[in-house]
């Protein structure tokens, strides 16, 4: 039986990595738009679902696929990756002293069976200084990180007051409930 993870992160192969799993990896090249009508809380899972489809036929029958997607929302609106660093300074600006949310859809494709889930993290921001997003910035190149922040880098440390919900669902990977669906599977 061969894990396979359908995402390029980064950071969802490194946590794959230390729950003790050994994988491959399959980047899905999936459209990754969505009819603007949607509601903001279907959206991760939509994409999810569309990225195992477009991975799906190149499974073999015992293969067991995890794709992902993870959306940041905040005052019902979804918060993307940021274009450049002025985007970036800006959303992450309106997230000082805010609450948004955090939602990873999941979608485990084993045989004719899918898995689908997703979880839903609150974070609540302190307020953060004009020079402390500056700085984040300039030091950690947040364009590649959907509401213009990584929680496990700097910002996290100095500007994040309460959590509520799965930590590692914000890095992109709700590692519990997956390890706990993979285990039903006999992975681990």
């Amino acid at each position: 039986m061969r894990l396979i993870l359908g995402s390029g992160s980064p950071r969802r192969k490194f946590l794959l990595e230390e729950m003790g799993y050994t994988f491959d990896v399959l980047i899905s090249h999936s459209d990754e738009s969505f009819d603007s009508s949607m509601d903001v809380y279907h959206v991760a899972p939509f994409l999810a679902h569309k990225k195992a489809k477009s991975l799906s036929g190149r499974l073999q029958e015992e293969d067991v696929l995890i794709c992902c997607d993870t959306v940041v929302i905040f005052q019902n609106s979804i918060l993307g990756k940021p274009r450049n660093t002025s985007e970036a300074f800006e959303t992450i600006q309106r997230l000082s002293g805010e609450t948004h949310e955090v939602v990873s859809a999941v979608v485990i494709v084993n045989g004719t069976r899918w898995i689908k889930f997703h979880e839903t993290t609150q974070i609540v921001f302190d307020e953060i200084q004009p020079e402390d997003i500056q700085y984040y910035i300039d030091q950690f190149k947040p364009l590649d990180k959907a509401g213009a922040y990584g929680i496990q880098e700097w910002i996290g440390l100095i500007a994040v007051k309460e959590i509520r919900g799965s930590y590692t669902n914000v890095i992109g990977l709700p590692t519990q409930r997956i390890n706990k669906e993979l285990q039903k599977l006999k992975l681990k």
